[in-house]
């Protein structure tokens, strides 16, 4: 990713994007050619001048670090940023020469960082977005639960009012079948009495005596909130 500024454009090796919508700006440019050149030097002397030009050259580079400023170029950045070292030994020779360096470090608000302090970082870096990612879980299926009880406290007062429906069916018929039976059906068996009847018989009408099943679910009505885990233990205790 590319990071405009006042001096021109900026490109960090590594930004490591944090929960929360933040960024840490990693840095892996270090020169180490100095420190490698000590490695090959024919004498004590020149090894002696290579690691001194190493450490001045961490020191120069920590500065430029600090001069880019990459917490102003990015949202929610905090003001530091990581220097990455491909060792440990590499930032031991430069303090070997420069004992200071640690605390300018600090002032340029640069933080040096070898491989296993980087894969700590990231590790905790990963973490933190699992526990995002459950939090973000939970608040899904804490949403989905809200509104699975709103639908299922809509449905039940749709069935409750399909039972009263069924209720005042099974009135009306049950009175249709009452004057059927005290009114209709008495002059039809007095037909059947004097002969005028046909050779089919006028079978019983029976009432339906069994009304519709009540719904009780108390914590299915509206605007009431379901049992929460500590009340429903209670409940099962």
């Amino acid at each position: 990713e590319t990071v405009v500024a006042d001096a021109g454009r900026l490109r960090p090796d590594l930004i490591v994007r944090l929960p929360g919508g933040k960024n840490v700006v990693v840095d892996a440019k270090a020169p180490l050619e100095a420190y490698l050149d000590a490695l090959e030097a024919p004498d004590d002397a020149t090894r002696e001048a290579k690691l001194k030009h190493h450490a001045r050259q961490v020191r120069d580079h920590m500065a430029s670090l600090g001069g880019k400023a990459y917490w102003n170029r990015l949202d929610a950045t905090p003001e530091f940023v990581v220097m990455f070292l491909p060792g440990e030994h590499f930032f031991g020779a430069a303090l070997e020469q420069d004992p200071g360096l640690i605390e300018y470090g600090v002032d340029q608000q640069v933080i040096v960082a070898s491989p296993t302090t980087l894969i700590a970082l990231l590790r905790a870096v990963a973490y933190g977005w699992r526990q995002e990612k459950l939090a973000d879980n939970a608040r899904a299926i804490s949403e989905l639960g809200r509104t699975l009880h709103e639908r299922l406290a809509t449905m039940s007062e749709h069935f409750g009012r399909v039972g009263t429906h069924l209720d005042r069916a099974v009135g009306s018929y049950n009175d249709t079948v009452g004057s059927l039976e005290s009114r209709v059906l008495v002059s039809a068996r007095r037909f059947q009495e004097l002969g005028a009847a046909g050779s089919g018989e006028i079978g019983e009408v029976l009432v339906v005596e069994r009304a519709a099943r009540k719904l009780h679910a108390p914590a299915l009505d509206v605007g009431e909130e379901p049992e929460t885990e500590n009340e429903i233990g209670e409940v099962s205790e």
